[in-house]
This record gives C-alpha cells, structure tokens and sequence, in this order.
C-alpha cells in the first residue's frame, strides 16, 4: 500500500469553516456564562500525553524552544505547556471564533502566549514564520484536513508540506488522530519525516484484531 492509494475518510461538516465557528461561538458563550471551558477533543489524557511527552522526551529550551498548537482550538493545551514552564508558546486556528475563546482562557489562566487566526492551508498568507518552531503539535486538525468535503487528498499533502516549512531543521510534530491509523499515518508523513515514537493510549480487541481509539504520532523532519 502506497499513499497514492489511501483510502480517502469522505466528507463531513468536521471539516468545514462553518462548522467549527458554531461550535466555538456556542462555547465562547458557555464560557463567559459560566466557566466551561468547551469540549477537550479526544479527552485530557491525550493532552496530558503529549505534554508529559514533550516536557520529558525532547531536551528543550523552556526559554526559547518555540511550540504551536495547530488548531488550538480552546487553548487548552497551551495552557498545560505552560503549566511545565515553557515560555514561548504559539496558537493558531482558523476560526476566529476558537481564537476569541482561546484568548479568554489564556487570560483566566495567567498564560502568555501568541494567538492568531491562521489557516495551515494557505501557503501564501498562514502568517507562520518559516523554519521556526522546535514542535507543531496538532490534536485533530489533519483529521478534520481529511473530511474536508473538497479534494481532501491534497490538501492533506499541502498540510504535510506547510508543517515540515514551518519546523526548525530536525524539529518535531506530535500528532493525535481518531481518524487514521499508526500504519497510515506512516505512510503519510514517511517521504519527509521520520517516525520516532508512538505514545502509548487505551486499545480494544474486536474480532481477533487490536486497535487504538486515538493514535499517537511523533515525526522528526529530515
């Protein structure tokens, strides 16, 4: 099986503009109502996964060893970075709408970091500087690339190249996807990275066969 061949995952509002700004607008209201912070997409262990990762696999500098969260979303995970002492965190997302909450929990946090609308798609104008973060971490944001009802294909293939642009030379991307498996993934990311580590998540049996609900991908650049 080659990455010509993947099966594609078909269309879903999951991947659409439109959809993500309702949700976000519905949460920015929760919020300012009464405190939730909105959903934590694939649940806070995989968060914490990463960040335990990040914190105690990579040695980074704290102080300068840039970090962006593609699809931040509500900002959560930028808040547990911070939590460990990393100092120069980014967030970026396409919807304005996940920008706004994002900024309100930052600020209900005490956390600095850069938020700024962004959408990874776009070569031209996604306003990230090139060749600049030691880690992207991205928790959903392919997955959502993949059910983009239009040509999801390349798209995906534009992603994986704008991310390996933005990454220092031998910089990390920690991936978390429901969507695609390890086997796929490595397929998808194999030309232009190379596998380091799988974080280890709850897995099922079903008819003989063992799986993983959520996957947990490190890839270094070459």
């Amino acid at each position: 099986m080659t990455e010509e061949n993947t099966e594609e995952l078909g269309p879903s509002n999951l991947g659409t503009l439109d959809f993500w700004e309702n949700v976000y607008a519905l949460e920015l209201d929760n919020f300012k109502g009464h405190g939730d912070v909105g959903e934590i997409w694939f649940g806070k262990k995989a968060s914490l996964n990463v960040v335990k990762w990040i914190s105690t696999k990579l040695n980074l500098d704290k102080d300068n060893d840039a970090i962006v969260d593609i699809g931040c979303g509500n900002g959560m995970m930028l808040v547990e970075l911070a939590k460990q002492g990393f100092k120069q965190l980014v967030g970026v997302d396409y919807s304005q709408k996940a920008i706004d909450l994002a900024n309100e929990i930052l600020k209900e946090n005490n956390v600095i970091a850069k938020l700024q609308v962004c959408d990874i798609l776009d070569s031209e104008n996604h306003g990230l500087l090139l060749n600049y973060f030691k880690v992207v971490h991205d928790k959903g944001t392919y997955d959502a690339i993949s059910l983009h009802p239009e040509d999801p294909a390349s798209k995906r293939k534009n992603y994986i190249k704008n991310i390996y642009d933005i990454l220092k030379p031998e910089g990390y991307l920690v991936l978390t996807s429901c969507n695609w498996t390890k086997e796929e993934l490595l397929l998808h990311f194999n030309n232009d990275y190379d596998f380091i580590d799988e974080l280890p998540m709850d897995s099922f049996q079903f008819g003989g066969r063992k799986g993983n609900t959520v996957t947990q991908l490190v890839f270094k650049k070459k």
